[in-house]
C-alpha cells in the first residue's frame, strides 16, 4: 500500500513538470492525478485543494533556492572571501538555481496566480534569500568593509519594523539607510533574474553570465560593497 508521504512526493514531482506545460494558473489536482497515477482521492487526501499543492511547491522553491545561496555563502566564508566575493557567490548560486528550475522560479517570482494568496507559512522560506544578503551586508558593516554612501534617504524612515529586525536593528550613521539600500539590491537582483530567465536580455547582451556579474557589482556599489570581477 502506498502511503500519503509517497503520494505527496509523487504529486509534487508531477506538479513541477506540469508547471512548465500548464503554468501555475492552469495547474489542477485532476491534472496531477491523471499524470501521476494515484486516484484523485489519493491526491486530495494530501492536498485537499489546489492552493495547498501550490503552497507546497512554493515552499520547496523558496527553501531550495535559499539553501543554494546559504551553501554558496558558507563555502565562500570558509575560504576567507571578502564580503563582495561572498555576495557574488550567493547571487551566482541563485542564478544557477533559477536557470535549472525555471518553472519554480516563475512560480515564486513570475506573475501572481489568479485567486491564490500565499499563506503566512511561506514567509520564513521566502525570507531566506534576503536573509543571506542581509547577513553579508551586516557582517561587512561590522568588519568596516562598507563605503559610506553619497546619498541619504530623504524624509522619515521608509522601512517597516520587521525589515530592520531581519537586519538585526537599525545601523548608525553614516550607514543609517543601508537596509533600504539592501532592499534595492535584493529587488534589483530578482528583477535582473527575471530579465535573464525570461530571455529579456538575450538580444542586447552578448554574454549574459558576465553581464549578470557586472550588474551585481554595480548594484553592490549602492550598499558600499566592492565585488571583485
Amino acid at each position: 500500500m502506498v502511503d500519503s508521504a509517497s503520494h505527496a512526493v509523487t504529486a509534487k514531482a508531477v506538479a513541477r513538470r506540469l508547471l512548465g506545460e500548464l503554468g501555475a494558473a492552469g495547474l489542477t489536482l485532476e491534472a496531477v492525478a491523471a499524470a501521476a497515477g494515484p486516484a484523485l482521492a489519493d491526491v486530495q487526501a494530501v492536498y485537499p485543494h489546489r492552493d495547498d499543492l501550490l503552497t507546497a511547491l512554493i515552499l520547496d522553491a523558496y527553501n531550495a533556492s535559499g539553501a543554494a545561496m546559504e551553501d554558496a555563502d558558507r563555502a565562500a566564508r570558509d575560504a576567507g572571501e571578502s564580503a563582495g566575493a561572498r555576495l557574488l557567490a550567493v547571487t551566482r548560486a541563485l542564478r544557477g538555481w533559477s536557470f535549472a528550475h525555471p518553472e519554480e522560479f516563475t512560480l515564486v517570482y513570475g506573475s501572481p496566480v489568479p485567486g491564490y494568496h500565499a499563506p503566512q507559512e511561506t514567509v520564513p522560506a521566502a525570507s531566506r534569500t534576503p536573509a543571506v544578503l542581509a547577513a553579508i551586508v551586516r557582517e561587512a558593516l561590522e568588519a568596516g568593509e562598507l563605503t559610506p554612501p553619497a546619498r541619504k534617504v530623504p524624509g522619515p524612515p521608509l522601512l517597516r519594523p520587521e525589515a530592520l529586525e531581519l537586519f538585526g536593528g537599525a545601523p548608525g550613521e553614516p550607514f543609517s539607510d543601508v537596509v533600504e539600500r539592501g532592499i534595492v539590491l535584493w529587488s534589483g537582483l530578482i528583477g535582473l533574474l527575471v530579465f535573464q530567465v525570461f530571455s529579456r536580455t538575450h538580444d542586447s547582451v552578448r554574454d549574459e553570465a558576465a553581464f549578470f556579474d557586472y550588474a551585481v557589482a554595480v548594484a553592490a556599489e549602492g550598499v558600499g560593497l566592492v565585488v571583485p570581477l
